[in-house]
């Protein structure tokens, strides 16, 4: 796990760094600067490229990480990599060709009964080929086992980059309409500065030979488009949707609580970029004593950070609203029901790392698509009902079920949980701690009341996670910083 800590401690702070700054932008900015119409806009259109983005990167970005380590010779590696740069064409060529005779169809059928999105739906095209190249190079360079450069461009630089924007179009130096094809703009940037990245480390090689085992290779990443597409319906859906049965506007209110909660997965999403490829290797090398050990610390650690984060937030949720447009209040039980979802992804661990390098992601595609299927179903029934707290409801059953069925499926096939004795206590821990803060407030301005309930918060919850020793690699690090203090001291 050295590796892991080491480069999940980097990234967490790359991603948080990432956050931190969209925090600003999506809280703040947006909506100082933009009208809530125009914020529904940009999200939405993010939104629906981001739905789009495993079919146009036609799966590579997984299929590189899951067979690369299977190929012991630079040729044959060099075919491998060529081969994966050009699959996305295969999609993205008849998409714009599609696109391209039938606009006026799609644009209206998109934009539903907002007309707003028509003149921008083309976009949406652009932006989902950016983010679909983006990950075959970072998957390029996390094969090499670097991924702390691809995390910066992933989580920091865009986010950096349309402070920039958002603070020249409060000053006049861009319209409206420019700002939301400066964004996308920025997503290009992004795609080819990762390129230069990738290529890098490792120079590509064109090589158009014979690759052993094409044909199992072909066939895992045309699976594993589904399996993708399955995953980000399952996370961009709802803004997908509310767009078809509410204003635009209501994308950005809850694309605000979305944002706010997603906060709580940011760990979950650090450690996967170094647990991803090890968990390959592993499998690769059948060594099932080490993917246990790596299956259940990577759960509980991820756990017990992401179970701070959600107390963190939960607990003040109420007085951060109150720094926000108050137009953007109705969010607040969409943060809580989707902070709940992220609290159980992380319970996970790197299950989801197991089934796509396994023989059996298979199964994840069986899953996925029913549950896909469920989530827009949901979706269709809640929203009407319930508006943007019913798309919550909707996501939170959606995830639960698939996560459940994911961690089911692992047990049967390789015996292993995720869970351990420490786990039970870390949810008495996260329950002790709603039960004793939530109405633990303080009457002071929200920023200072956040601070100091934030401040107890940390005490009470470090102290019984190093006093039980609930983590070997969270207790590790605790003792590596004490130990610099003492000698700084």
């Amino acid at each position: 796990m050295g590796v892991v800590v080491n480069q999940s401690i980097k990234n967490t702070i790359v991603t948080y760094l990432g956050f931190g700054i969209g925090a600003i932008n999506v809280l703040f900015l947006y909506t100082s600067f933009l009208s809530d119409e125009y914020f529904g806009l940009v999200s939405y259109l993010l939104s629906t490229a981001n739905i789009m983005m495993p079919l146009m990167a036609f799966g590579v970005h997984n299929t590189i990480v899951k067979f690369y380590s299977s190929f012991k010779t630079k040729q044959s590696q060099n075919s491998f990599l060529t081969l994966m740069l050009f699959l996305p064409l295969l999609v993205i060529i008849p998409f714009g060709l599609i696109g391209h005779f039938a606009f006026s169809y799609i644009s209206s059928w998109l934009a539903a009964d907002n007309k707003i999105v028509v003149d921008y739906v083309w976009l949406i095209y652009i932006a989902a080929i950016t983010f679909a190249y983006f990950e075959v190079f970072y998957a390029w360079s996390k094969v090499q086992m670097q991924t702390v450069f691809g995390n910066f461009m992933k989580e920091v630089f865009h986010r950096l980059c349309t402070t920039l924007l958002l603070l020249m179009l409060n000053a006049g130096y861009l319209s409206v309409n420019q700002f939301i094809y400066s964004v996308v703009g920025v997503y290009a940037l992004r795609m080819l500065i990762m390129k230069l990245y990738a290529f890098s480390l490792r120079l590509p090689k064109l090589k158009f030979e014979r690759i052993p085992n094409v044909s199992r290779i072909l066939k895992y990443t045309t699976l594993i488009i589904v399996a993708g597409s399955v995953a980000n319906v399952i996370l961009e859906i709802d803004k997908f949707m509310i767009n078809r049965y509410e204003a635009i506007e209501n994308v950005a209110y809850y694309g605000v609580a979305i944002y706010i909660a997603t906060v709580i997965g940011v760990p979950y999403r650090s450690m996967y970029q170094i647990v991803n490829p090890l968990t390959a290797k592993l499998l690769n090398e059948k060594n099932k004593i080490d993917l246990k050990i790596l299956y259940q610390k990577s759960s509980l650690t991820l756990f017990i950070i992401s179970g701070f984060i959600f107390l963190m937030i939960i607990l003040n949720i109420n007085e951060l609203y109150k720094l926000i447009n108050e137009s953007y209040v109705d969010g607040l039980i969409v943060v809580f029901i989707i902070g709940l979802t992220k609290l159980s992804d992380s319970l996970l661990g790197n299950n989801n790392a197991i089934l796509f390098n396994s023989d059996y992601y298979r199964m994840v595609l069986v899953l996925g698509v029913f549950l896909a299927v469920l989530t827009i179903v949901l979706n269709m029934v809640f929203i009407p009902l319930y508006g943007i707290n019913g798309a919550a409801f909707a996501t939170f059953i959606a995830i639960l079920i698939y996560n459940i069925s994911k961690i089911l499926f692992v047990y049967f096939k390789f015996k292993i949980l995720p869970f351990s004795a420490n786990t039970i206590k870390v949810v008495l821990l996260l329950l002790v701690c709603l039960g004793v803060f939530y109405f633990w407030d303080f009457k002071f301005h929200p920023v200072l009341n956040i601070a100091l309930k934030s401040l107890l918060i940390s005490m009470f919850y470090g102290f019984v996670v190093y006093a039980l020793h609930l983590s070997d690699d969270i207790s590790i690090l605790l003792n590596k910083i004490f130990r610099k203090n003492k000698h700084t001291s």
